[in-house]
């Protein structure tokens, strides 16, 4: 009878510490399923608070792009129109930097005009794309702002004004503007200009140049496939000057030496070597993220083309001396650029205007197609032509 009893009691305690158990283990269940929901709810607030963020972030940039982008219109009808007054409006003129950025973009506005009146062209339209890097308010409705920019300019010549030439620049700018009248005004602007190295055309001889190239019609040529590879991985990759499509961007596969002094060369030799028509070898190389002189210096570049056979001379010296054999440049050939003894910059020929006149495409200031002298045709400036032997 009393194991029968031990027994019993021993039953009724496992049912017991059953009972207790699977409650326990239930409410545990229960618990960690709240938890879980919870868990849910959170992360699918702080996912839509994320969206609502960038959204607004989106929009901020948007609406910082639209007053960009007025901006620049308006300072892009100064230039077409040749208005100084429009142009200072842009500016706080009563800032030191202010000043400064009104009284370089009056200078550059001048020399367009000289530029035009060289070539004997009109300018019709010019056009203004921005991408806003960052804007960070510096202080009480101040900003300042990075943006990407690409300015597009379409010509014609006057003794041809139905047919129309476009090119593209590309520039990376750093701005402090303030907000008046629900527009920016410039307090200090940054940016490397690609009319920087050529603001005096007026020694010149305009008349008989203007002439010459108005007596020019353009040629018909034919193209390797060499070519063609070479020329639509120029115009993909010339950065902020591309198309759209493309993303405006460097080629990734490459290093941007634009850090270290510049980034013309390495490109040139890019556009050279992905045509297919040109291999490494050990004096021009890149490999791993590095390239030699002879790939990524301008002057090395310059002189591995010419000595090595790849490349010859057309012709060299100043403007006035050579606009006439730059005629002979075809897509694939390049110019370089001699500024105080040495070749300072490189600029791949990628096409012919209307008039044959040959448009280089390259990186630094972003270029796609533009006129092979705008932008460098002081009469301090040497010019090296050099047809590659595709």
């Amino acid at each position: 009878m009393k194991l029968l009893k031990n027994k019993s009691e021993y039953i009724k305690k496992l049912t017991v510490c059953l009972f207790l158990t699977l409650s326990l283990g239930m409410s545990v269940f229960i618990s960690k399923g709240v938890y879980n929901e919870e868990k849910n709810i959170k992360e699918e607030v702080l996912e839509s608070s994320k969206i609502d963020a960038n959204t607004i972030n989106e929009q901020k940039n948007e609406k910082y792009k639209v007053l960009l982008e007025h901006l620049f219109d308006y300072r892009n009808k100064a230039i077409l129109d040749q208005d100084t007054a429009i142009l200072k409006e842009l500016y706080d003129t009563s800032k030191k930097f202010g000043l400064w950025a009104y009284e370089h973009e009056e200078k550059k506005m001048k020399y367009i005009q000289h530029w035009s009146e060289k070539q004997g062209v009109n300018f019709n339209d010019i056009k203004t794309r921005v991408i806003v890097k960052k804007i960070k308010e510096k202080e009480e409705g101040l900003y300042g702002i990075i943006c990407t920019v690409s300015t597009e300019y379409k010509y014609s010549y006057k003794n041809n004004p139905e047919v129309s030439n476009m090119f593209r620049i590309g520039t990376y700018h750093y701005l402090n503007v303030v907000v008046r009248d629900d527009q920016y005004v410039i307090v200090k602007e940054w940016y490397t200009d690609p009319f920087e190295d050529s603001l005096n055309l007026e020694n010149i001889n305009s008349d008989e140049i203007r002439e010459y190239i108005q007596c020019h019609e353009k040629p018909e040529i034919k193209l390797t496939e060499e070519q063609k590879k070479a020329m639509d991985y120029a115009h993909q990759y010339c950065g902020a000057a591309a198309d759209e499509e493309y993303g405006m961007k460097f080629n990734k596969d490459y290093r941007d030496y634009n850090p270290e002094g510049g980034d013309c060369a390495n490109f040139a030799s890019q556009i050279m070597f992905e045509s297919g028509r040109f291999k490494k070898n050990d004096t021009w190389n890149y490999y791993k993220g590095e390239g030699t002189k002879a790939w990524v210096n301008a002057q090395g570049f310059k002189n591995y083309m010419v000595y090595s056979g790849r490349a010859q001379y057309i012709a060299k010296g100043a403007y006035q001396d050579v606009y006439k054999d730059a005629y002979n440049l075809r897509p694939g050939d390049f110019v370089a650029y001699e500024k105080g003894g040495r070749i300072t910059h490189i600029s791949t020929v990628t096409g012919l205007d209307s008039k044959g006149y040959p448009l280089v495409t390259c990186h630094n200031t972003d270029r796609l197609l533009v006129p092979w002298d705008l932008g460098w045709s002081n009469k301090a400036i040497k010019f090296h032509l050099i047809k590659v032997n595709y």
